[in-house]
């Protein structure tokens, strides 16, 4: 059973003296306190009571007030007994409804959390999603379209030139984040969902996959909210018939056999950045389509007895390959920079900090956004008028193994955790059925 009194928090005195009056909460070793705006001297509290001494000027008024207080906190705690209610959730359903931490606050705290267990790759794309609400939150729709365009655009080059630079980190925007109170979670509802989405359409040019991406986002935070008592359930928007998010997903396209013989015999002077490039993505492909930014990190340590031995970032999930002969080709022409490459296969993270995760994220992150910006180069070179770019290898591995490689197998190559993952992946390079009833049809 929880414990609620209200005490007198001494290590918080001022200098006239008082210090303030505070419910604490206490069950299971947790516990919680909530200032209520009261402050009173050493002399006229008594702490064994829980209440003023006669000796304070208001004394009748003020315990009047501080049993209300904490008869408050007690039906609190016994309502929601049933529910598990933890200290943090009775102090924040002591607040009201909608609570008092902004919408802001608890996704800068969330993200914290990410930081602080080293997954970058979640940090910054849900960082940026806070960053597309704000320009929301502050457009103003009576300047022209392209004008308001530009300005977004101009804040985010301002941003990533400053991060380049180290002069804004991701501490930052989250510290940033964290002192933002100018959205509450009340104020999200279906309205704004909808205007947000229009927005993030009209505005930010995304795709239906990304605001998506977003909603899940904000979905997932009310979550969080509602089960901290940081929101009432009422306030919910994504509740029965309200805003529905619908998962797209849209077609992937891989090159063919003679798209990837053309890439393979293309000619560029080798040490330059689009040399680089090229090898990177054929060794994405040719170990079944390995994320280009874990093929940056790849080190001659992960190749033995003619096998590699990978990690997959995104879900850690070990997985060893043997090393075919194409491959090995391209190996060969980097293990004379070994040294000069402290240990990586390509030359990328050299001079990053090993001790250093964060380093080495934005360092791979510079490194692929290159990789996509010499691959359109590439693409026009070998008279490729597909999207080449880093994913397209993952795609381009998936298309031409169509359906002559067992699922089962499949799934361990591109290291899903469900079959059922890898039959939907896999569903977008398979036509040989569709293509057959169709010719049955036509062609009577």
């Amino acid at each position: 059973m929880a414990s609620i009194k209200i005490i007198r928090r001494k290590n918080k005195e001022r200098i006239d003296g008082t210090a303030p009056l505070a419910l604490r909460i206490s069950e299971n070793y947790k516990t919680n306190y909530l200032f209520i705006g009261q402050y009173v001297l050493e002399k006229d509290w008594d702490h064994n009571t829980g209440q003023v001494k006669r000796t304070h000027p208001n004394s009748k008024k003020l315990n009047n007030f501080l049993l209300k207080k904490l008869t408050e906190a007690n039906d609190i705690y016994f309502d929601n007994k049933n529910d598990s209610s933890t200290p943090k959730q009775i102090k924040q359903k002591l607040k009201g409804p909608g609570g008092s931490k902004s919408f802001f606050t608890v996704a800068a705290e969330r993200i914290q959390s990410k930081y602080d267990r080293g997954t970058f790759s979640v940090v910054k794309p849900q960082l940026s999603i806070l960053y597309n609400i704000e320009e929301f939150l502050n457009v103003k729709t009576s300047l022209p379209k392209n004008e308001i365009i530009k300005g977004i655009k101009d804040r985010r080059k301002e941003r990533l030139s400053k991060a380049k630079k180290s002069e804004l980190t991701f501490t930052d925007s989250i510290k940033y984040f964290k002192q933002n109170k100018t959205l509450m979670f009340r104020d999200i509802d279906e309205a704004f969902l909808e205007k947000f989405q229009t927005f993030s359409a009209a505005y930010l040019n995304q795709k239906a996959r990304t605001i998506t991406n977003q909603l899940i986002f904000i979905r997932t935070l009310f979550n969080v909210a509602i089960k901290d008592g940081i929101v009432a359930p009422k306030y919910y928007p994504f509740a029965g018939e309200k805003q529905k998010i619908r998962i797209e997903s849209g077609n992937k396209i891989g090159l063919t056999i003679e798209e990837v013989e053309r890439l393979e015999n293309l000619k560029l002077e080798e040490g330059t950045s689009i040399w680089h490039t090229h090898k990177v993505w054929l060794i994405s492909f040719y170990f079944a389509g390995i994320r280009i930014s874990d093929v940056v990190k790849l080190k001659w340590s992960d190749f033995k007895d003619e096998r590699l031995y990978y990690v997959m970032n995104k879900n850690s999930k070990p997985l060893s390959l043997k090393i075919p002969e194409k491959a090995n080709t391209i190996l060969k022409l980097y293990k004379k920079y070994r040294k000069e490459n402290n240990g990586y296969v390509f030359p990328f993270l050299k001079d990053a900090n090993v001790e250093d995760a964060e380093d080495i994220f934005i360092k791979t992150g510079n490194s692929t956004k290159l990789f996509n910006k010499f691959l359109k180069k590439i693409a026009l070179q070998c008279n490729i008028d597909k999207n080449l770019s880093n994913h397209i290898a993952r795609h381009t591995f998936g298309n031409i193994a169509g359906d002559r490689i067992h699922p089962l197998m499949l799934q361990k190559l591109y290291r899903h955790s469900d079959l059922k993952t890898t039959l939907n992946y896999q569903a977008n390079f398979i036509h040989r059925d569709a293509d057959d009833a169709l010719d049955s049809v036509i062609n009577f």
